[in-house]
């Protein structure tokens, strides 16, 4: 991070509100420069990884990629030896709001964006990186795991899987993992591999936590059957479930959960 002249990088889909936010920004906070300015998700995880921004100002809802998966990507491609960035959720619907905390946002604005709002947000972003020049471990913690709300029902018992016109009943005692596959998400059992359309992220708070663990943005795992966990040179993490041959991906986001004890 270079400490005289923080970088920002802003990813919205509308080039007025582009161009708004960053004369806001540039009257506020004099001292930001802008790196890049981008208007879809995957455009974004691009210039992220090139220009390593020490603030995102994300858009959540974008085509190609919304924001939260394209924030989550860009943390899971970071370089291990830099500070994670300071990522704002900019959307004009507060019902995204916890989904942004969920992902250890710094914080969010809401659309349409006012001057007054957007001026607590560089304050609260100008004392985490005075933090981070003081050393604060913090700044190169990953994004934390989805948190777990409270349950209204019991969690799920079997999963509903489609198989051509049969309907499918297996038991989540049954399931190895859980892998998002394009649209859809793979079942994978001991013998076989069903079809589901619930996204991972509707499907996980259904789960038993005590039961499954999420790993990736992409796949959750039966917890018991995790055998071994192995760290590359890279610093990346896979895992290996029992009896099973495929190495699963561990993004940044969750590698802290296999830390030795």
């Amino acid at each position: 991070m270079n400490a005289l002249a923080p970088t920002a990088l802003i990813a919205e889909d509308e080039p007025v509100l582009a161009r708004g936010l960053v004369k806001t920004l540039s009257k506020l906070w004099p001292a930001l420069q802008i790196c890049a300015i981008t208007h879809d998700g995957e455009a974004a995880i691009e210039a992220a990884g090139l220009h390593l921004p020490d603030v995102m100002f994300m858009d959540i809802q974008m085509p190609e990629r919304n924001g939260l998966d394209a924030a989550e990507q860009i943390v899971d491609d970071w370089p291990e030896d830099r500070p994670l960035p300071l990522i704002v959720f900019v959307t004009a619907f507060d019902r995204f709001a916890i989904d942004a905390f969920e992902r250890a946002a710094v914080d969010y604005v809401l659309k349409p964006v006012e001057p007054q709002r957007l001026s607590l947000t560089c304050e609260r972003l100008q004392r985490r990186l005075q933090e981070r020049q003081g050393g604060d471990a913090a700044a190169l913690a990953p994004l934390r795991a989805l948190i777990q709300s409270p349950r209204a029902e019991p969690p799920l018992k079997l999963i509903q899987a489609g198989l051509g016109s049969t309907l499918q009943m297996v038991s989540t005692n049954d399931v190895h993992f859980f892998e998002a596959d394009d649209k859809y998400v793979r079942v994978v059992t001991a013998d076989r591999a069903l079809l589901i359309r619930t996204p991972l992220r509707e499907l996980m708070p259904r789960l038993d936590n005590q039961q499954f663990m999420q790993i990736h943005r992409g796949t959750i795992v039966r917890t018991e059957l995790i055998d071994r966990v192995v760290r590359e040179d890279s610093g990346k993490i896979h895992l290996y479930l029992k009896g099973r041959t495929e190495r699963l991906a561990v993004s940044r986001s969750y590698a802290h959960l296999f830390k030795p004890m």
